[in-house]
Order: C-alpha cells, then structure tokens, then sequence
C-alpha cells in the first residue's frame, strides 16, 4: 500500500511522512529528492533551465514509477496533485492525505524558511501573499480530493498513523 502525502508547499509533507514512516513501519519516498537524484538537478534550477511543462512531465513520470513501491509513505510536490490526472491516479494507486493549513500559516512558514522557492523570491510581502493566496485557491479543489484531510498546523502524527492504520485493514 502506497500513502501519499498532498498539500501545498510548507504545509510539512516532508517532515510528517517521515515521522508516520517511522509509526506505521513503512519506508518513505519524497519525489522532489527522488526527482533531483535522477535528474541531478534540483527542482528550482530545473525549473529555470527547462520550464514548468518539461517538469510537470517528469514529475507526472516519477509518480507513475512510485507505483512500483509498496508499504512506503510518498510526499509529492506542492503541484504534483494539480497537473493532468495526477490526483485521480494518487486516489487509485494508494491512500491520499491533504494536509491543510490556513494561508497565514503557509506564510508565516514560508517567511521563516531556510530554503526559499523561487516562484516567491524578489516579492514584497503583499505579492508574496497575493500569489500565495491565489495558487492556493487554485489547487484546493485537487487537494480536496484526498481520501484523508488533517490540520498540518500541529499535526497529531499518532493520531494520524491510527487513521491511517484502520484503512490499512
């Protein structure tokens, strides 16, 4: 069985999939790492060299491979669930779960971020939220569609790993 982790960017998919691998005894895979590794780039500096659509088309080719993973934790990337049928294809090949946070704590996160995505560098605060703002609005609907919805705010991982045991059954 396959999880994979929805939400957007700074929402904790990286952080909590790793903490529920460990509860459930599952392994866990991060498709941005797994594309940087196959691709030696990273998913900014691919995205300045080559586009949006030739990401989206790798991205689309690295989650179609997870399905050759079993009992293993997946966190996709912020988008992954938005482009083409990548959502139907999560809800058909494993267990989805949004993790939802309100847009002041995505921006509260994003501003005390190490690591910075470029979609928001070089804005003033105001354009940072405004794009935030809207992107989100975007993708709710595909990230509505997961199977499991939680509050990322203060995530419960516990309480989390039993809800997902009990559609493990």
């Amino acid at each position: 069985m396959r999880i994979y982790l929805v939400g957007y960017m700074y929402s904790g998919k990286t952080t909590l999939g790793r903490q529920l691998a460990r509860r459930i005894g599952y392994s866990f895979h991060d498709l941005d790492i797994a594309f940087e590794e196959r691709y030696h780039c990273t998913v900014p500096l691919f995205f300045q060299k080559y586009g949006e659509e030739a990401f989206r088309k790798l991205e689309q080719q690295m989650l179609h491979r997870s399905t050759q993973l079993d009992n293993t934790i997946i966190s996709t990337g912020g988008g992954t669930p938005c482009f083409f049928d990548n959502m139907d294809f999560i809800n058909r090949n494993g267990i989805s779960v949004y993790l939802e946070m309100s847009q002041e704590a995505l921006i509260s996160r994003m501003s005390a971020s190490r690591k910075p995505r470029p979609v928001f560098a070089n804005l003033s605060d105001e354009e940072r939220s405004a794009r935030l703002t809207k992107q989100l609005q975007q993708r709710l609907p595909y990230y509505q569609k997961a199977h499991i919805t939680i509050n990322a705010f203060n995530p419960d991982a516990d309480a989390l790993a039993a809800t997902i045991k009990k559609y493990l059954i």
